[in-house]
């Protein structure tokens, strides 16, 4: 596994991610998995686990007959995630692999659904795309994908302070400020899915999209 930069920067602050960012992110991503409504016996993949909260949510969504894996940059941060399942008793039916990606090491139409909260706008701009199209290839026909993700404005949106302030920070301190706001919904129809419910909602002042997107 690559030691990158970005890996070094999660498995460093893996232990206090949650103090960090999550006391905002929460919202987003729980109303991503409320969109998303993952059903018993599934087999649910997300990546980007981080601390692991949406883990323990999907692998009680999914049940006995279901299954959870995820993947993730950082060995930290599944060290951590870890240590969530097994105080909820989950430990033991969860996949856990800490591995860069694209590309993804699962075989075709693998998934009946993919989630990721927060980690596709971490990708660089032109990796995107190739994120995107994966998961396509690792989802069943019939699959679908739920994503939140920091969201570029809409037309007759205002820019925020905090929003010009963290694009200004990203563009000039991408190694402090990693991920960026991204234009989810018109990504996610140009790389061939089909969007079958988004909502928008504000963070701190910054606009997050949701969006459950199926193969189109």
């Amino acid at each position: 596994m690559t030691d990158s930069p970005a890996k070094r920067f999660y498995d460093r602050i893996s232990h206090a991610y949650d103090m960090i960012a999550d006391g905002g992110e929460h919202v987003a991503r729980e109303r991503g998995l409320e969109l998303l409504s993952v059903k018993t016996g599934e087999s649910v993949l997300e990546i980007g686990f981080g601390t692991g909260h949406s883990l323990v949510t999907l692998v009680e969504a999914v049940g006995d007959e279901g299954s959870v894996t995820g993947i993730d940059i950082s060995s930290g941060m599944r060290d951590v995630a870890m240590k969530r399942l097994n105080e909820a008793g989950q430990s033991h039916r969860v996949k856990l692999i800490a591995q860069e990606t694209p590309p993804l090491p699962f075989d075709d139409e693998a998934f009946d659904a993919i989630v990721m909260s927060f980690t596709l706008e971490l990708f660089p701009t032109e990796t995107i795309p190739e994120v995107l199209r994966e998961c396509r290839r690792v989802l069943k026909p019939s699959g679908r994908i739920g994503l939140v993700s920091m969201a570029t404005l809409e037309d007759g949106e205002s820019e925020s302070v905090l929003e010009r302030t963290y694009v200004w920070m990203h563009t000039h301190f991408p190694h402090i400020v990693d991920c960026q706001p991204i234009p989810l919904e018109q990504l996610v129809i140009e790389t061939g899915f089909r969007i079958d419910a988004q909502e928008r909602i504000d963070l701190f002042t910054m606009p997050v999209a949701i969006v459950v997107a199926g193969i189109s």
